[in-house]
């Protein structure tokens, strides 16, 4: 009987694991299935810009407190070992103090930001040079390590060199990502319902990581809210090699060679586009550090009214990224329209922020301005995808490193320029340039008019591409149809003249085959 049991255990286990290699078969098979695989993608990315975004914003309940803490330990301990007989000058120490923690602060804030604008043009290169997963990999174990040191970190000094750490990270890791969906995304309509996701997420962790980190630093210390990001990022990074093995990905090695980024920036086109992100988010990245002081002195508001000033926005920045892809699904040819509208928007939000007296008045123009900035963040990024793909090649890591350069440059002044600018000048003159800046910047978004006109289905790659791209470099196919159609006459009518045979302004087109003698070159 022992041995009738043993064998009908044995054959019990054999069927188990029978079935779960079938599934892992299955999910493998799954996994590698083009449209499954692609979601699964857009996922990794948007939990990577969850947490780029949590990381920026966490501390801001957190390091204020810290520091202070950090300050008042040292202040005791050099009076005892300077002073232990006296207590002459401590009334001059507050205010001393006070100032030199508020600088620490700002710069702390402001490190991160400024590390990515100044790597990001050497990591769009890259990108295009080896690709999406491997860059995107990188970016999110320096977030990891970064943000474990940035956990049990102790003194002012290695607290900078991790959130300056994390800025590495992030120009990796948001660069390729973004990326990464324009290239898996090629039809307009998807392209801009996988960015809108994305915006969606990166408004999501900007707006729960102050809670989240103000609440486990109160309860569980500071490093509890840092290990936990940098579980989610260790997670997320297993979850990259899982599905997209970067490594044993061959395709890399005849990658055609990207649009340097230098002749990006000068492209007029994607220089306007840049200038917009940048103009768009100076209301937020400027208000975000002047404002709580400014609810105090003006309004007498509370802590917990100064902590949940941003909380409502979410709600109209997530309406303004649904409203804009349902927009650009019907009406593709008015992308550049709807950021020249969300600028307006911010701009006259802007300008309406100095003149409230109440917690809820001042809820109106922010949620006003983080709906222009929805507006214009979804309808401009698809479209430097666009324009990479009908005026240049269609790698899209330098195009990126771009719009992500235009993003650092708002949130590196931000915590350092804005409260110079409400000391000197005041909190009004602040609110009324931004808002005169952004109201003056929006006609200029009329030169994109042209470009939008241009149908999507019209681009180079769908001419060529029949069947319609797959995804991964599918600019490789691209070159390798023009090879086997070298010679051939045949014309095309919708192709940039600059890259690919279209003049935008006047509609003229050139030859194909004329196109051939200057394609892009492989590395």
């Amino acid at each position: 009987m022992d041995g009738e049991g043993s064998a009908g255990l044995a054959k019990s286990a054999a069927v188990k694991l029978s079935e779960m290699g079938e599934r892992t078969k299955q999910l493998g098979t799954a996994i590698q299935d083009p449209n499954r695989q692609r979601r699964i993608i857009l996922v990794i990315v948007c939990v990577a810009l969850l947490l780029d975004n949590m990381l920026y914003m966490v501390i801001v309940p957190i390091i204020p407190d810290y520091l202070a803490d950090l300050e008042s330990k040292q202040a005791v301990h050099s009076h005892v070992v300077l002073h232990p007989n006296t207590s002459a000058n401590r009334t001059n120490q507050p205010i001393s103090n006070k100032d030199n923690l508020d600088v620490q602060i700002g710069v702390l804030f402001a490190s991160k930001a400024i590390l990515q604008l100044l790597v990001n043009p050497l990591s769009g290169t890259f990108i295009d040079r080896v690709g999406y997963d491997i860059p995107l990999l990188i970016g999110l174990l320096v977030m990891f390590v970064s943000t474990c040191i940035f956990a049990f970190a102790e003194n002012y000094g290695t607290l900078f060199a991790a959130r300056s750490l994390q800025g590495l990270g992030s120009a990796f890791a948001d660069t390729s990502g973004i990326a990464m969906i324009a290239d898996k995304y090629t039809e307009e309509a998807e392209r801009s319902h996988a960015l809108g996701i994305a915006l969606a997420f990166i408004s999501f962790g900007s707006l729960v990581a102050p809670p989240f980190g103000g609440v486990l630093y109160e309860f569980a210390g500071k490093r509890v809210p840092f290990i936990v990001l940098a579980s989610v990022c260790l997670a997320d990074g297993v979850l990259l090699l899982t599905v997209i093995k970067p490594f044993s990905n061959r395709t890399r090695e005849n990658m055609p060679v990207g649009t340097p980024i230098y002749r990006l920036m000068v492209d007029p086109y994607i220089a306007v586009v840049a200038g917009a992100l940048t103009v768009c988010n100076i209301p937020l990245a400027f208000l975000e550090p002047t404002i709580a002081n400014w609810m105090e002195s003006h309004m007498h508001a509370t802590k917990w009214e100064m902590g949940l000033t941003w909380l409502p926005a979410f709600f109209p920045h997530v309406l303004g990224v649904y409203v804009t892809v349902k927009l650009a699904a019907q009406y593709p040819n008015l992308q550049w329209f709807y950021g020249a509208l969300g600028m307006v928007i911010i701009g006259a939000s802007s300008c309406t922020v100095p003149a409230c007296k109440t917690f809820g008045q001042l809820m109106f123009p922010l949620c006003g301005i983080c709906f222009g900035i929805a507006l214009v963040d979804t309808a401009l990024l698809p479209t430097l995808a666009f324009l990479v793909d009908v005026r240049h090649v269609s790698v899209y890591g330098s195009v990126y490193a771009i719009a992500d350069i235009s993003y650092s440059v708002a949130y590196a002044m931000g915590p350092i320029v804005a409260g110079q600018i409400v000391h000197n000048l005041g909190f009004v003159q602040l609110n009324l340039g931004m808002g005169l800046v952004n109201v003056l910047y929006a006609p200029a978004l009329l030169m994109l008019r042209h470009v939008c006109q241009m149908k999507p289905s019209y681009s180079e790659r769908n001419v060529l591409l029949e069947e319609g791209p797959t995804g991964l470099y599918d600019t490789i196919r691209l070159e390798e149809r023009k090879l086997k159609r070298k010679g051939l006459s045949t014309t095309t009518n919708c192709l940039p003249v600059d890259g690919n045979g279209f003049d935008a302004f006047t509609g003229h087109s050139r030859s194909h085959s004329d196109e051939e003698s200057s394609g892009p070159e492989y590395s």
